[in-house]
């Protein structure tokens, strides 16, 4: 196959009436000026909709306070419950089993998710244990099942 000098491929073959038509084919535009900046779409929970999850989020928090090599423990755990059609009233996205999955999955990758329930645990730690603890430790799990999100919280906290 031979080439035209601006890249083109030029047939080889039988030219003329016995050749197959091909359609003309028109050189690739070549790249004069390149951008400094790439785009792109990023998803993540709404800030009005994690508002919205955590003020009607059912909460359930149990534990208990001991004496664990010489210190005043608590431990404990508190689950969330987020009942997204009951939700459906107020918010525009469908309220189904794969919402709920796209947003336990943006709910885990969010810092902002990770924040408020380290503070909703110090809270119900203080609630349940009595006192305000000084420190505070989580382990967090999000999951959805149905058209509800869990996030379950195993709390350890130090007085």
């Amino acid at each position: 196959m031979k080439t035209k000098r601006s890249g083109t491929p030029v047939p080889e073959g039988p030219v003329g009436a016995d050749a197959p038509a091909l359609a003309a084919r028109r050189p690739m535009a070549r790249a004069t000026r390149i951008g400094l900046f790439e785009r792109e779409v990023r998803e993540r929970p709404a800030r009005a909709a994690l508002d919205l999850l955590f003020a009607r989020a059912e909460v359930i928090s149990e534990g208990q306070r001991s004496q664990r090599g010489g210190r005043d423990a608590y431990f404990g755990s508190t689950m969330l419950t987020f009942d997204l059609p009951a939700l459906s009233v107020v918010i525009r996205d469908a309220c189904d089993a794969s919402t709920a999955m796209r947003l336990a999955a943006l709910l885990e990758a969010e810092p902002a998710v990770g924040k408020r329930v380290q503070e909703l645990a110090k809270r119900e730690a203080t609630r349940v244990g009595g006192a305000a603890p000084l420190t505070v430790s989580t382990h967090v799990a999000i999951r959805a099942q149905g058209a509800k999100i869990y996030i379950d919280v195993d709390v350890e906290a130090t007085y």
